[in-house]
């Protein structure tokens, strides 16, 4: 018998209040005779306000401390009642503990506009969760007491509650991947999940394969509600891609029975809670479910799944065209599979992908292949979540699918990921640093990418290699370390001013405003052809004075063709300062930025910008006018300004405790000075986290810890390490190397248009991020 929970009927999930939808677009004030800007390149769906309603934790039996943590991760205080019936409107801005045992009384009719519940469920207590506060729970956060997972916690409530949106991003890629473990355990694919996720964009869960042990080797024919609970913990744990919630049914390739749609109800509506980005629905069910799920879907997205294995479906019919339209009404995602004997049936498909996008162009994003052998080719072209598999997964997930690596070799066989040459651009000075070639060549080859890569030194104050290697027809793109003035690139009379007509190359929002570029992205400006992509070859070159034997293609960028810079470090100082915080815990918050020179302050301010933090206090260099537009600068000029910050609340106004401690005070400190100033910044950090060492107190009651983040150099010598004087005055230190194994993650993104997730890039750099 299977190890199903039934409920009684499930109530609506609220769809919450977005007080701001908009992207955290960067204000520039540009010259029409400015070369254009690239607006692809602000945050997409990035940071929003999301649901301002007061976040109520309902906690089991001497798991309060969990409310506290929910409270750090947001920025707010918090605070226990005896139950729902005790929380008022006059809480919002806090967050509320509730026993679970009180609970119950009144979380069937609670004020939903004004309150979110949700249900933290420690699995050390037991599973499942309690029944009837799972059926009236606006979420459900299944947790471990140890090990605790910080970032999982950040993840699931900046998802919930709409700070943060994978969803938009990854539609604006040039193509997306996901792939579908299919272990009867998610334990088995915990060791490899670094290596299987390299080129995925999300991770499907395949809750239909998974075995839950009944005894004797036997196994429940329909895994529990249980013990799925647990393995959408367990893999969200160890990877930041998003997760994919399916259950197949048994006529599409899978396992589910058919003969309950609501029990698909009960597993997918589960999902939403348990905060699962997409939740696959099968276009089989009825109508009401899918548009239950859909409208309750939260700020989780809906993808419409219909696979045909009779062999006699055919893309230019109409019941191809009907399919679509009926999945579309509710979906985020139309998924349309079917298996072919023909490969000519390729070649249907791809005209009805063309008709769709042309007579229906407001419609979701439609994800499109054919099964087999024979509809291979289909999964080459396909750009919207094509499913991959990897060698180590024990069996695919349907017939015919591929890997990464072999669906961009297929790519270069036809001609449609040429190779090319990208570089790493880097300065004498540099040659200390330790070796990217290595590293981008272990990439390259997980994601069987043709290009050629080589680090190439430049002279400091010559900008002619950099346009010379730029200039070559087979130029794929570039990073740039250290990164180049954007000033010098913009006034240069050479190649760059030349593009675009003399119009120039294309500039971000973040180089602009930054000031600084350590990307070149080539962007075709006519074809839609598949993103360029890179490999291996480390060689170092000189002066610039040769580029090896790729050399010789360079009789310039080829017609149509423009290239973009970009600034990646700015996103990856904001991937590590969100990585254990919601984007809310910086929301109206005050900073300390200390740099030698604006350039080496810009990255931060721009991440703290995209922030929306109230104020930041400067030291040791000059704020840029671009910055003082919309963020509020107050630099230190003596030490009279510094203990009045300490003695200032976010907002500016002046606050003191009982104790004559000063609750204020900012609450990132951001360092971008050399190691050799180390005792500089270790000073400043005891002076702003002297106060209560990140315990209780603080600004308007707040328990949460401050931030360090330290910039600089870690492999370089120095007395004092700032990050352990941080962790000693009750702050969460961060260093260079999170910062740049982010960074990383965005300049493969951009310069490849393919994912190389967080963990991969400090497994490979020789430290695992567990």
């Amino acid at each position: 018998m299977a190890a199903v929970q039934h409920f009684e009927p499930l109530p609506p999930l609220f769809r919450p209040r977005i007080v701001d939808e908009s992207t955290v677009a960067m204000d520039v004030d540009v010259k029409n005779t400015a070369p254009p800007v690239s607006h692809e390149m602000v945050i997409r769906g990035g940071l929003q306000r999301g649901d301002t309603r007061t976040v109520v934790i309902i906690y089991g039996p001497g798991q309060e401390k969990i409310v506290a943590v929910f409270a750090e991760v947001l920025g707010k205080p918090h605070m226990l009642k005896n139950g729902f019936q005790d929380v008022v409107r006059e809480d919002q801005g806090l967050v509320i503990g509730v026993s679970a045992d009180s609970a119950k009384a009144g979380i069937a009719s609670r004020n939903k506009g004004i309150l979110v519940a949700i249900n933290a469920h420690c699995t050390n207590l037991g599973m499942p969760p309690d029944v009837y506060l799972s059926s009236h729970t606006d979420y459900e956060f299944l947790y471990t007491e140890a090990p605790f997972f910080r970032r999982d916690l950040a993840r699931f409530i900046s998802h919930t509650l709409g700070q943060l949106s994978h969803h938009e991003t990854l539609m604006a890629k040039p193509r997306t991947y996901f792939i579908s473990t299919t272990f009867p355990d998610v334990h088995a694919a915990l060791p490899n999940i670094d290596i299987l996720t390299v080129g995925s964009d999300a991770v499907e869960l395949r809750v239909d394969l998974l075995k839950e042990p009944l005894g004797d080797g036997k196994y429940f024919e329909i895994p529990s509600l249980s013990y799925v609970g647990e393995q959408v913990m367990l893999l969200r744990q160890r990877t930041e891609l998003p997760i994919i919630f399916t259950t197949r049914c048994t006529t599409e390739n899978g396992k589910f029975p058919m003969d309950n749609p609501d029990l698909y109800y009960d597993y997918l509506y589960r999902a939403i809670q348990w905060g699962v980005e997409y939740i696959d629905v099968e276009l089989w069910l009825p109508e009401h479910i899918r548009r239950k799920l859909y409208d309750q879907r939260g700020n989780s997205r809906i993808m419409s799944a219909f696979h045909d294995f009779s062999g006699t479906f055919k893309w230019p019919s109409k019941q191809a065209e009907s399919i679509f339209l009926e999945s579309r009404r509710y979906a985020d995602i139309v998924k349309m599979i079917a298996i072919i004997s023909d490969h000519n049936e390729n070649f249907q498909l791809e005209y009805f992908r063309s008709k769709i996008k042309a007579e229906y162009p407001n419609s979701p994003p439609l994800s499109a292949v054919n099964m087999g052998e024979t509809g291979q080719f289909s999964r080459t072209l396909n750009k919207v979540f094509t499913p991959i598999t990897h060698p180590l997964l024990p069996i695919i997930a349907a017939p015919g699918q591929m890997s990464a690596a072999e669906i961009n070799q297929a790519l270069a066989l036809v001609g449609q990921l040429p190779r090319k040459n990208i570089y790493g651009i880097t300065t004498p000075s540099m040659r200390s640093v330790t070796p990217q070639a290595p590293f981008y060549e272990k990439c390259f080859n997980e994601l069987g990418l043709p290009h050629h890569f080589a680090v190439v030194e430049r002279q400091p104050k010559s900008l002619s290699s950099i346009e010379t290697w730029c200039n070559q027809r087979n130029f794929g793109g570039a990073y740039l370390n250290p990164a180049v003035s954007l000033t010098s690139l913009e006034t240069s009379r050479g190649f760059f001013a030349s593009l675009n007509n003399g119009g120039g190359p294309i500039i971000s929002e973040a180089a602009r405003l930054i000031g600084m570029v350590d990307t070149i992205v080539v962007r075709s400006t006519s074809s839609s052809s598949a993103p360029t992509s890179i490999p291996p070859s480390p060689p170092r070159y000189q002066n610039g004075d040769s580029m090896g034997g790729n050399a010789s293609t360079h009789s310039g960028l080829p017609p149509n063709t423009s290239l973009v810079l970009d600034n990646a470090s700015w996103k990856g100082i904001l991937s590590t300062l969100t990585r254990d915080l919601a984007p809310s815990a910086y929301f109206g918050r005050a900073a300390v930025v200390l740099a030698s020179s604006a350039d080496d302050a810009a990255n931060a301010l721009f991440a703290l910008k995209a922030l929306k933090v109230s104020k930041v206090y400067t030291v040791g260099f000059k704020t840029p006018p671009a910055f003082t537009k919309d963020l509020l600068i107050e630099p230190f000029t003596s030490l009279e300004s510094i203990q009045k910050a300490r003695t200032v609340s976010s907002n500016g106004t002046e606050v003191r405790s009982n104790t004559g401690h000063s609750p204020g005070s900012p609450f990132v400190v951001v360092s971008a000075l050399g190691p050799e100033k180390s005792n500089l910044v270790g000073m400043l950090v005891r002076l702003f986290g002297s106060q209560g060492n990140g315990q209780q107190g603080g600004e308007e009651g707040r328990n949460t810890r401050k931030v360090f983040l330290d910039l600089a150099d870690g492999s370089v010598p120095r007395k004092g390490d700032p990050g352990i004087i941080a962790e000693q005055c009750g702050f969460a230190a961060y260093g260079a190397a999170d910062v740049t194994a982010f960074t990383t993650v965005e300049t493969l993104r951009l310069l490849v248009g393919q994912n190389v997730p967080y963990s991969f890039v400090r497994l490979a750099s020789g430290r695992h991020m567990f």
